[in-house]
């Protein structure tokens, strides 16, 4: 216990040391730039927390992060590299798009609906990956980096469908407001809503963007894994997996299942984010000239986070303010919201510093190991 207590310290040492040194550094690059750091930084804690409309942002655009950063820790967790969140992100917003225009049940039906049909078709996508790996020994690291480029073009061919298409745009037609996850999404544009919003105008200032519910069942996502892998005998055979698979097949857990489940739940975390982003924000998809990204900043969430869902959970929110007040600073001040990416860069890097230490000190070991024998 006293031995787990101290990891615990040390990682959140090492966690806290890096945004540290992300942030110093990121104003070495300002400086150098010929801006003040100082100012920009005053200008991203303004930008996040000065209104009420800049909070209810930040969490709009931390959701996905976090689910995503989830489905990588996930799959961390059991042994497995899922680079594949990006195309389960655009597979499970692909189906619930489709889902949510051509199903049009009442709301408490609509809803769970095609939340589960785009979380499903994403368990699919990565469960893919996991069955390459285990069947044919296709590392996951190939397979989900071309399933990824596969889904972007699947997903731009299924838009421009006949039927889905809306005329002369390069998007599809709106989910049915019935799947529609936007808080009080009519009722602030009524006559009464706006009354109250204006006599109210902190809750007015909160509600004006598109604030949904995908928070809470993230929370309530990062909830549930943390039972799967701390509770369960599934999170326990994953992990066992993860730690090492040779002990764990001799110990009776077949391996290849366990692969493909953790891939397939994987996928579905990295799905829900992208069925959230549609039914919250999005409402619909539309071609894609390139990846949106989430997946990938799902990647450096889940290694800052050390694949523990409330570390994921943390650094989802930390990534959601950066993205987001980050771009503040060009407009405010003309600076390139790329040292955002900067900073993020330095942070999982020296994240990934005692990592790379332990594999040097790990690797010197054996070899001296070697010559004594």
């Amino acid at each position: 216990m006293i031995i787990n207590n101290k990891n615990k310290l040390k990682n959140i040492f090492f966690v806290l040391l890096s945004i540290l040194m992300g942030f110093i550094i990121a104003a070495f690059v300002l400086k150098v730039g010929g801006f003040d750091p100082f100012e920009a930084y005053k200008i991203m804690f303004l930008g996040i927390f000065s209104k009420f409309s800049y909070i209810s942002y930040t969490i709009i655009k931390s959701t996905p992060i976090i689910l995503t950063g989830l489905s990588v820790a996930f799959a961390f967790k059991t042994g497995l590299f899922n680079i594949g969140a990006e195309g389960q992100f655009i597979a499970g917003a692909t189906a619930t798009a489709v889902a949510g225009y051509f199903l049009n049940f009442p709301s408490f039906i609509q809803i769970p609906t095609i939340l589960l049909i785009g979380a499903l078709a994403a368990a699919l996508w990565g469960g893919l990956a996991g069955f390459l790996k285990s069947k044919f020994n296709i590392h996951e690291v190939i397979s989900t980096i071309m399933l990824n480029w596969i889904a972007l073009y699947l997903q731009n061919y299924i838009v421009m469908l006949p039927g889905f298409r809306k005329p002369d745009t390069e998007a599809s037609y709106d989910i049915n407001a019935s799947g529609s996850i936007t808080i009080l999404e009519d009722w602030k544009y009524s006559e009464v809503g706006v009354a109250f919003t204006d006599a109210h105008q902190f809750i007015g200032d909160f509600l004006r963007p598109p604030f949904n519910a995908g928070i809470f069942i993230a929370l309530i996502a990062a909830i549930i894994i943390y039972y799967i892998l701390n509770k369960t005998t599934l999170g326990y055979e994953l992990k066992a997996v993860g730690f090492n698979k040779h002990a764990a097949e001799y110990g009776g857990i077949n391996v290849r299942r366990k692969m493909i489940t953790s891939m397939a739940i994987s996928g579905a975390l990295a799905g829900l984010a992208g069925s959230l982003h549609v039914m919250g924000v999005s409402k619909n998809i539309s071609i894609l000239a390139t990846m949106e990204g989430y997946g990938f900043d799902g990647i450096a969430v889940a290694l800052i986070g050390s694949n523990s869902p409330i570390g994921c959970v943390l650094s989802g929110f930390l990534f959601g303010g950066l993205k987001y007040s980050g771009a503040k600073i060009q407009s405010a001040m003309e600076a390139p919201s790329e040292v955002i990416n900067i900073m993020i860069g330095v942070i999982v890097f020296f994240m990934a510093i005692p990592k790379l230490f332990k594999i040097i000190s790990e690797f010197k070991l054996k070899k001296k190991d070697g010559r004594g024998e």
